[in-house]
């Protein structure tokens, strides 16, 4: 066991101004938890560590219950995400039409693997089991816009044209 101190993660510094009004909106809502930590995700794109506090504070519930609620459900996210967020189905029509190959290239092409964001926040890539368009194998999917039949041609082509796009 080392006797060197331990290294101190800095505190995230956020401003909490949104997170407050999401708060005051449902404030007097009974069962307010998850109109809240919802709320928070859509503000911020996450729920940041220093809103976990605010939240619990405010609403008079442990971190540990709102921990607990933000791990159990995986709409809700700890860690910051892309803006865009690119979904390649692997579920079993995909993959028999080389799903494997197109989410490789995303991969390849972005520099990240599964469930990873680029530093720049403009991509998280995830694999998914189904995206519910099996006639259309292999699928991908950038927020709501739906690419089928994809080819590694085609993961170029979406790549320029998100890379093209504002960030906000």
């Amino acid at each position: 066991m080392s006797n060197a101190p331990a290294e101190e993660i800095p505190a995230e510094e956020i401003d909490l101004t949104e997170a407050n009004e999401v708060i005051d909106k449902y404030l007097t809502l009974p069962g307010n938890l998850m109109p809240v930590l919802q709320g928070i995700q859509e503000a911020y794109g996450y729920v940041p560590k220093p809103t976990i506090d605010l939240v619990a504070e405010r609403l008079n519930v442990y971190p540990s219950q709102i921990y607990g609620v933000l791990t159990f459900y995986a709409q809700f996210h700890l860690k910051p995400r892309g803006r865009y967020i690119i979904r390649v189905c692997v579920g079993t029509a995909c993959h028999v039409q080389g799903a494997e190959r197109i989410t490789e290239t995303f991969f390849g092409r972005l520099g990240i693997g599964h469930a990873e964001t680029t530093e720049d926040l403009r991509y998280t890539f995830e694999k998914v089991a189904c995206l519910g368009a099996c006639g259309m194998a292999p699928l991908a999917m950038v927020n709501d816009d739906t690419f089928g039949k994809m080819t590694v041609q085609k993961v170029d082509e979406i790549i320029e044209t998100y890379n093209a796009r504002p960030m906000k």
